[in-house]
């Protein structure tokens, strides 16, 4: 598993890994690709890019990017399993996260929102190792982050984060609990480096070739570059078999569903537009043509949307605490709640960042195309997330 700084995992393996490789892995990663982590010309950069390659999950870039997006991400799997069934939607979403994604203002809306809503199978490993760019942490930070996410209302856990032990303890006690989980793993950066680890000329640097063999000597490395050890390979080969019986049974489980609802899901998984959709917005067009309306725009915008959402359930419709100004909530919609999660409208509160971040990873994770509005002033503050819509189809109405 390779991770960006600030987001979601992505996972990849090489050519080298023979049947591991046809199982689980990916055909434009190789590792001649691996080897060239972070040069020009090459897929394995440092921050990926969402359609670079497959397997990367998301585009995060700016810091605390990829938190919010999983917080969609986790959203979608609570509408959809409340809509589809336990049986068919019942995964959890991971994110990963180090101090730099803490410390965006972002992630504060973001974690906000996952306590009040309880979106439980969301699970946030921090790499806690108390370095940045410019040095330790705590030249800029104080912060607690325990009782940070505590007061959020999350499920917090503090583990050593190099302990693999912990580490599974820590994710599979979590899969109990009824509110998003943190697990604050201590981390040492650069761990077994003897000169560097612990400081920030490890952050984004190679360790030379000195360093390199004495870091090795210090883990006990003594396997080759890019080799893969033994007893990693078989767990590696153990996940590709669970993952493949799990597959067959969700796909028998899918056989068992109801024609209409198999239709339905495998409709919004392809993102598949009822007919009716754009037969009731023709009609609109020529009822308008007709008879002209003198109206604001974002009345327009309510009509259009009252159109669509009464002709799919598609759509996933919201605001950033400016309902009643944006006319984004229309009669045929149901709002949700943290405890009724039936519904195709979301409240997100004074969250601008979080909205357009999270509508980011709704649209990611598929089945649902998601809309949200502002006012023109507030889009600047979503920026960072609109970069990135043109690679995942969500829409923010500006008024």
């Amino acid at each position: 598993f390779f991770q960006a700084e600030d987001g979601i995992r992505y996972s990849v393996a090489s050519r080298g890994l023979g049947d591991v490789y046809k199982r689980q892995g990916y055909e434009d990663m190789s590792l001649d690709e691996i080897k060239n982590f972070r040069q020009l010309g090459y897929k394995t950069a440092g921050h990926p890019e969402y359609g670079h390659a497959k397997g990367i999950e998301t585009t995060t870039g700016p810091l605390g990017q990829g938190l919010a997006n999983a917080v969609g991400m986790a959203l979608s799997e609570k509408l959809l399993s409340e809509r589809f069934g336990n049986d068919l939607i019942n995964h959890r979403t991971f994110v990963m996260a180090g101090d730099g994604d803490l410390m965006e203002g972002i992630s504060q809306e973001a974690i906000s929102l996952a306590g009040h809503l309880k979106l439980n199978k969301l699970i946030l490993l921090f790499d806690s190792n108390n370095i940045s760019i410019d040095g330790p942490v705590s030249k800029t930070d104080s912060t607690n982050q325990a009782k940070r996410f505590e007061a959020s209302d999350w499920n917090v856990k503090e583990i050593n984060g190099h302990d693999t032990n912990e580490i599974f303890q820590a994710i599979k006690t979590s899969y109990s609990s009824n509110k998003p989980t943190m697990i604050l793993c201590k981390t040492i950066i650069g761990y077994g480096s003897p000169n560097k680890q612990g400081t920030a000329s490890v952050h984004g640097s190679p360790l030379g070739n000195d360093e390199y063999d004495l870091t090795r000597k210090e883990l006990g490395i003594k396997y080759g570059k890019f080799q893969i050890p033994s007893d990693i390979l078989k767990m590696w080969r153990e996940v590709g078999v669970k993952g493949k019986e799990k597959k067959k049974n969700w796909n028998d489980n899918l056989k068992k569903t109801s024609t209409n609802a198999r239709k339905e899901l495998i409709d919004q998984h392809e993102k598949l537009i009822h007919p009716d959709v754009f037969l009731k917005l023709d009609e609109l067009k020529l009822n308008l043509k007709e008879k002209p309306q003198n109206i604001a725009t974002r009345k327009a915008s309510e009509i259009c949307l009252n159109s669509i959402n009464d002709s799919t359930q598609i759509t996933l419709g919201g605001s950033a605490d400016l309902t009643g100004s944006n006319n984004t909530f229309v009669k045929s919609m149901h709002k949700i709640t943290k405890t009724d999660f039936k519904g195709n409208y979301i409240h997100w509160g004074v969250r601008e960042h979080c909205m357009a971040a999270a509508m980011n990873g709704i649209a990611l994770h598929g089945f649902l195309i998601p809309y949200g509005g502002t006012f023109l002033v507030f889009s600047d503050y979503c920026r960072p997330s609109v970069s990135y819509t043109h690679l995942t189809l969500p829409t923010i109405y500006s008024v």
